[in-house]
């Protein structure tokens, strides 16, 4: 069976990316052959012999730079070629690099990322990436918040998360989707509740448990923030 959506990440930390794609919906989704969600070790691609990916940054000034060579390689391997698509013309392809100074993701771009077949996200690490790298090998840059982390392996895993749970069955219940915050661009989220009805004289809504669903649908309407 192909893939729906298939994620390469580049990183100098696979393992953070393995241990959270492995599990629960995600993890699922894999099995089930709706997903596929890869990490590849820059280290790997350095002619280094210590598996350095950085160095001092010219001009001078604090910190380390990301170099832009392990990360060409590690694209030529995957075989994005310079015009970042694959030998395979027929196939969709994004290069995404994870930076602070990055386009803010959205739900918007959640479901415009969902409609490749291929997406590969890029994550810095230390002061920064070679600039190289941003002009002439991703297709754009972007961020998850208006803050600074220390990698960017965490706005790959948001992002892919947010994506992936939009590809067709891996959410299962497609419904879901429609009634989801931000599904349309705003927030409609509601207060939710569940058993039991009273928890420390803390009771759910009346109307809740009416069963009259045309006023509960127009109570969540109202209540949503």
């Amino acid at each position: 069976m192909k893939n729906k959506l298939q994620v390469d990440v580049l990183t100098i930390f696979p393992e953070m990316i393995d241990g959270y794609t492995s599990q629960s919906i995600l993890g699922r989704a894999q099995e089930a052959g709706l997903l596929k969600v890869a990490a590849h070790d820059l280290r790997k691609f350095t002619d280094d012999k210590h598996g350095r990916v950085d160095d001092k940054p010219f001009g001078g000034g604090p910190g380390m730079v990301m170099q832009v060579e392990p990360i060409y390689q590690a694209l030529k391997k995957l075989d994005i070629d310079s015009g970042l698509r694959t030998k395979d013309k027929g196939s969709k392809v994004r290069v995404i690099l994870t930076s602070a100074k990055g386009k803010l993701f959205t739900q918007k771009d959640a479901k415009r990322l969902g409609e490749y077949d291929r997406l590969v996200f890029i994550c810095g690490r230390y002061e920064g990436v070679d600039e190289r790298v941003a002009k002439h090998l991703a297709d754009e840059e972007l961020a998850i918040g208006r803050y600074v982390l220390t990698g960017g392996e965490l706005p790959a895993l948001v992002m892919t998360d947010a994506i992936a749970r939009l590809v067709p069955g891996v959410l299962g219940n497609e419904e879901t989707l429609d009634e989801e915050s931000w599904s349309d661009g705003e927030n409609r989220e509601y207060p939710h509740y569940t058993r039991p009805e009273e928890f420390l004289g803390w009771k759910v809504p009346n109307i809740l448990l009416s069963g009259d669903h045309k006023k509960i649908a127009e109570w969540r309407r109202k209540n949503s923030k």
